[in-house]
């Protein structure tokens, strides 16, 4: 009970949404013990859902279990943001107490009074849509200055390289300087990335229907990233007291071990499972077989950190030394000047399978891959913003010129840490 989880926008309610099924909390196989970090006391989850329109909390609402969440954690406008940052960032109607942004700190006030101890908040959000990235920067800078010994996890998404709108690298520029600026840590998902990911795994599934033809949806994708949150979120035997009660320490446990440079948090995150018997090296192998091994400037990618979670009843035969672990470490590229750069968690089932026919591994890493995303967004950013394109759709809900010159300060000083980190 010492973390409250905040899912903005549209993006961030529907991977939310997902987490929530895939833990058990809604369909209620989940242990009163191991529902501890996500619910108060009274069995209501710790969550507040928010977003500029009413369509997907009231979806939501119907498919979840009556009664999960409080009905005053539940927020929405009447219109979105145009998938503008800005917008979302600055709109403020002429009544205070109707603002997005005010209800939402109000009731996260609430949500921490009912901590037991309150550690942080764990965000989740896009960074392309005006809500999600707009309403989330402002959120996370406002949580920072009201909370300043709370930790802000921001679990985020990056849309498709090809493009999904034309602000989107405008967007994806603001938001990430303002969660370099305000987060402890961030989760980021490519698009790209998790679509391969995804099919790779359901053709996986398909194996004895090679004729079917895989066809990845939205719902699988926020499922595959559900399912990361999930194997690193969820209670691990390592923080497990006497008593059984875990108090869902693991998300600041996992800052603690993956952002040893505080000018460095962004965090790539995958996972592999597997049914029946278990093959540590098999499932590595399966880890690893869309990383790659360089950035388009053909610079070998590195880690500084990494964790490793593993949930099987199998786990006595993963180790630090084991060949496995070793390979791992190996593919990720782990760097020398950290002489600690892995951890190894580990729980005795998956909490997608208590009766242990499921296996997961799930990997958190301080990657330099973020090195291609941030080069790419500067680059079109800067082109844009060049031949002011777009600009006057931010000017006119209050964002300057210095809010720009700022966001590309702060992310070309990100990319020169990243680059000379591997190089100590």
């Amino acid at each position: 009970m010492s973390t409250v989880w905040l899912q903005v926008g549209q993006c961030g309610n529907q991977i939310a949404q997902e987490l929530w099924h895939n833990l058990g909390i809604v369909t209620g196989t989940c242990g009163k013990i191991d529902r501890n970090p996500f619910c108060s006391r009274d069995g209501k989850l710790s969550a507040i859902c928010v977003d500029s329109e009413p369509k997907v909390i009231k979806k939501m609402q119907k498919q979840m279990k009556k009664g999960l969440f409080r009905e005053s954690n539940l927020i929405f406008g009447k219109q979105g943001k145009g998938k503008n940052w800005a917008f979302g960032y600055y709109n403020k109607p002429s009544n205070c107490e109707k603002s997005l942004l005010y209800r939402t700190m109000e009731r996260l006030r609430k949500e921490v009074e009912l901590r037991d101890c309150y550690s942080g908040t764990v965000l989740f959000h896009s960074l392309s849509g005006g809500t999600g990235a707009g309403l989330g920067s402002h959120l996370c800078e406002e949580i920072r200055d009201e909370y300043p010994l709370g930790q802000i996890l921001s679990v985020t998404v990056a849309p498709y390289q090809t493009g999904e709108c034309p602000l989107q690298h405008y967007n994806i520029l603001l938001c990430l300087s303002w969660l370099q600026s305000y987060a402890d840590g961030i989760f980021l998902f490519h698009n790209d990335d998790v679509l391969k990911r995804t099919a790779a795994s359901m053709e996986k599934k398909n194996i004895h229907e090679p004729r079917k033809l895989t066809q990845v949806s939205l719902s699988n994708m926020n499922t595959y990233i559900a399912d990361c949150v999930a194997g690193l979120l969820y209670p691990v035997n390592n923080f497990r007291p006497t008593s059984g009660l875990n108090m869902g320490v693991e998300p600041w446990e996992l800052l603690r071990s993956v952002c040893p440079v505080p000018t460095m948090k962004f965090l790539h995150v995958a996972q592999t499972s597997t049914r029946g018997q278990v093959f540590w090296d098999s499932m590595v192998s399966s880890m690893t077989h869309f990383l790659a091994p360089e950035s388009s400037t053909g610079d070998p990618f590195y880690s500084t950190s990494l964790l490793l979670v593993a949930r099987s009843n199998h786990c006595s035969l993963i180790r630090p030394q084991s060949s496995a672990v070793k390979r791992l470490q190996r593919a990720y590229g782990c760097v020398s000047w950290n002489p600690f750069p892995l951890s190894l968690w580990t729980a005795s089932y998956d909490m997608k399978d208590p009766g242990g026919q499921r296996h997961s591994l799930t990997v958190c890493a301080n990657h330099s891959s973020i090195i291609d995303l941030l080069k790419h967004t500067l680059e079109k950013a800067q082109k844009m913003y060049s031949a002011n394109a777009y600009t006057h759709w931010y000017r006119q809900y209050g964002c300057e010129g210095s809010d720009f010159e700022q966001a590309f300060d702060t992310l070309y000083t990100v990319e020169a840490e990243y680059r000379s980190a591997g190089e100590w």
